[in-house]
């Protein structure tokens, strides 16, 4: 059971043309594994970011698809465990498109996954901490506007309030026309402190997680332990009089 683990995540700027999006996932990849990473995480809609259209035409099946099967093999060759990204994924018999995080290849630490958005939402985190997450990872595409204000307020949050490790891979740059992505990738742990962040490039950062680290945290400041699960229930409605 390794109690400590190297973590890398990939930013980049993924833009519509597909097979430049692949090489450059590959070589931050092929970059991360040489750091010594053995977990990898890559950002929302790596390998493609468009319009609506965009996404219709371009969704892969996860069976057989071109980028799932890219990083499946990036797994295997690098012997690392892939959490890749997002894709936009093709559902037989739907027409609607999926948003889509896949991972390759385990380790033994408790793995969460979410995307972008869902960092909003506090409950998602609190429920896959309380199923035994200690590492979530949140590959992102956050706009510069939102990036600049929320970014670190809501993955610190996420961190401190379920103790545990966040893995955030993001977009950076004008990955849409006159919509600068925020970038900013970040690892943060449980305490909330910030391990590692991403400079306004396309790179990889990296951090050591500490297993140790983290129970040290949960017993010295145990809120999770303390939580009072039958105090959270709806308020009953009253019949006007």
């Amino acid at each position: 059971m390794p109690d400590r683990i190297r973590i890398a995540c990939v930013q980049m700027t993924s833009r519509t043309d597909k097979a430049a999006n692949l090489a450059t996932a590959e070589r931050l990849v092929a970059q991360a594994a040489a750091m010594g990473a053995d977990v990898v995480v890559l950002p929302e809609k790596w390998n493609g970011i468009g319009d609506a259209a965009y996404y219709h035409d371009t969704a892969e099946p996860l069976e057989g698809g071109e980028s799932v099967t890219a990083m499946a093999t990036w797994a295997r060759t690098h012997g690392i465990t892939l959490v890749g990204g997002s894709i936009v994924e093709l559902r037989e018999g739907r027409d609607k498109r999926s948003n889509t995080s896949l991972v390759f290849g385990t380790e033994d630490w408790k793995l969460g996954l979410s995307v972008c958005y869902d960092v909003r939402f506090p409950e998602l985190y609190r429920i896959l901490a309380l199923e035994g997450a200690q590492l979530v990872t949140v590959p992102a595409h956050f706009t510069t506007p939102t990036g600049k204000d929320h970014w670190h307020v809501l993955l610190r949050a996420r961190a401190i309030e379920n103790q545990l490790y966040v893995a955030a891979a993001a977009q950076i740059g004008e990955t849409l026309p006159g919509k600068p992505a925020y970038g900013r990738s970040l690892i943060v742990d449980p305490w909330g402190l910030v391990l590692a962040q991403a400079p306004d490039e396309e790179t990889v950062i990296s951090a050591e997680l500490d297993r140790s680290h983290l129970e040290g945290i949960r017993a010295k400041l145990p809120s999770l332990a303390n939580r009072q699960a039958n105090a959270y229930r709806w308020p009953t409605p009253v019949a006007p009089a």
